[in-house]
This record gives structure tokens, sequence and C-alpha cells, in this order.
């Protein structure tokens, strides 16, 4: 291997008569760690039905493997290093084998248990990459996709493997740290000659009927939370803002929900829309149009008597000999 040379510490190292012995035992504590995890995991299985107790007795149980057995094996072999300059070699060695992806993802997901800023459960986006964080291994992320071509935030079914180095190249978005809920919007409009104040009231009352309503408790844990990464929250109850379009005047309801369910919620939100305005005859659906304006009839005020409207003037050029 080209940049790998052997120093007379490490050939004196390898011919060492105990370099066999040490192998063997290296052996028998990985056997003996591996045996033990497998039966400590199906005793876990068998005692409990519940997913996520399951999963964190897996990925602990991993842990703790690795930290034991990293302790014993180093015990075992850290006696046969004859030098410092032998421990450097063999390292150097190692990491010139180790790729650079390799170290990046592996100091990503020391940056992952340290920081915790994505757990399993959470929904992330990730450059263009979003969906629910299923689990975090040494060198990626596993990821169950949503979006794609499923329209909203619904998942696609599909797995996605995000390597855990991304998090320091790539902004990463939390939907459900901090503040467990989203503000989600959804804008109707309305034709000008709708009773727009009347519109804007019913769907106000809509909005209340859908939104998440934290109790008093929950607002104080949103709060603290949202203190806690300097996040200002000035309200939390829904509302109806109003602007107007080229084609009518649109009514946008911002309302809490939960970020898993802001499909379903905008859903139960347009069949009531639908269902409320049908029964109203002074409230009409607007849509892309093309309108003639007639002054007279729809004006505020009647045209001036020098005002000449060319669209009643008529000629005939006909001969009439």
């Amino acid at each position: 291997m080209r940049g790998l040379c052997l120093n007379q510490d490490s050939y004196e190292f390898f011919q060492d008569p105990n370099f066999l012995i040490r192998v063997c035992a290296t052996v028998a504590v990985l056997l003996l760690i591996w045996i033990t995890r497998r039966v400590a995991l199906r005793l876990v299985t068998k005692s409990t039905s519940n997913t996520s107790a399951i999963y964190t007795w897996r990925k602990v149980s991993e842990y703790l493997s690795l930290m034991v057995g990293g302790v014993l094996i180093a015990l075992i072999w850290v006696s046969g290093l004859k030098s410092a300059s032998t421990f450097l070699g063999l390292l150097s060695a190692g990491l010139a084998v180790a790729s650079q992806d390799v170290i990046a993802n592996l100091l990503g997901w020391i940056y992952l248990l340290a920081r915790r800023p994505v757990e399993v459960g959470d929904r992330i986006e990730i450059g263009d990459k979003a969906g629910d964080v299923i689990d975090i291994h040494w060198f990626h992320m596993t990821v169950l996709e949503i979006r794609s071509w499923v329209d909203a935030d619904q998942n696609t079914g599909r797995l996605i493997t995000i390597p855990n180095r991304c998090v320091f190249s790539q902004p990463m978005i939390n939907f459900t740290s901090g503040i467990p809920h989203i503000w989600n919007e959804v804008p109707v409009i309305v034709t000008f000659e709708s009773d727009w104040h009347e519109a804007k009231q019913l769907l106000f009352e809509i909005a209340d009927r859908h939104s998440l309503h934290p109790s008093p408790d929950e607002q104080k844990v949103i709060r603290e939370a949202a203190r806690g990464v300097n996040i200002h929250l000035n309200y939390l109850t829904p509302n109806v803002y109003v602007k107007v379009a080229g084609s009518g005047v649109v009514l946008t309801l911002r309302y809490l929900c939960n970020p898993r369910q802001r499909r379903s919620s905008e859903q139960a939100i347009w069949e009531e829309v639908l269902d409320t305005f049908a029964e109203r005859s002074d409230i009409d659906f607007a849509y892309d149009t093309q309108r003639v304006f007639y002054h007279p009839v729809e004006g505020k005020t009647a045209p001036r008597p020098e005002t000449t409207d060319y669209r009643l003037q008529t000629t005939d050029h006909r001969d009439l000999t």
C-alpha cells in the first residue's frame, strides 16, 4: 500500500509471539459482546412491545458495546506496543486507510449526539430532502420521505439515507423540535361584490374550530421552549388576513396545526368552507375571468355630463338613398 511502511518497532510488534494470543483475545471479546447484546435485546423484545422502547434499548446497547469493546481491546493491545512511535505508526496507517467522507460522517454523528439538533421521530428538511427521522447511525440518518410526487406533507413510502456530514454543509429545518406545532395558511378568494366582512367572520369561526388550542400549561411550555431558542411568539390564536388581488378579495386563514396533520386539517377546513359558502347568496368564490366594467351601473357616482361613453354610440354607415 502506497504511503505505508513498517519501521523496526512495527516489525518486531508483528513478530511478537504474543501477537496471535492478542488476536484470539480480541476475537473472543468481540464474540462475547455480540452474544451478550443479542441476548439482552431478545429479553427486551419479549418483555415489551413498545417500538420506541425497543429502539432505545437497541441504540443504547450498540453504544455500550462499542465503548466496552473499545476499552477491552485497547487493554489487550496497548500492552503490546513497545513504543509510542509504534502506536503512532499504526494509527497513521489506519487513518490513511480511512476515507475523508467516513471521518466526516463520524464527526457528524458525534455532533448529533452532543448537540442533539435532531432526534429520532423528528420531522426535518435538509437540503432538498424532507421526512421523518427513523434512525441515526454512525455514518448516516435514515429518513422516511415526504413530499416529492406526493402533495402536501404526506410520506411517499421511500427511505432516504442522508450522510451525517450534511449537518455541517447544508441547512437543516426541524418541524417538531422546540415548538411542536406549525402555522399553516389557507387562502380563500371571494369576488369584489361579495360581502367580504361576513366572509371574513365565517372563515375566522371555521379556523377557530380547526386550529389547535394549547392549554395554559401547554402554552407555558411552548413559550419556554421558544425562549430557549430565542423565538418571539406574539399569539397562538388563529386569524384571518385580508388583501386584494386581481380577481377578488383574498382572505387568508392562519391557524396552528400539528406538522403531520397539515393536509388533513386543510381538507377539513375546505370542506366546511364549501358547505358554508354554498348556503350564502351574498358570498361567491372568485376565479380568473375577463370582466367588463360599465360605470353608469356599477360606478359609485354618475359620470360627469361632459364624459362621453363611446360604447353607447353607434354610427350607421349604410347608404339610405
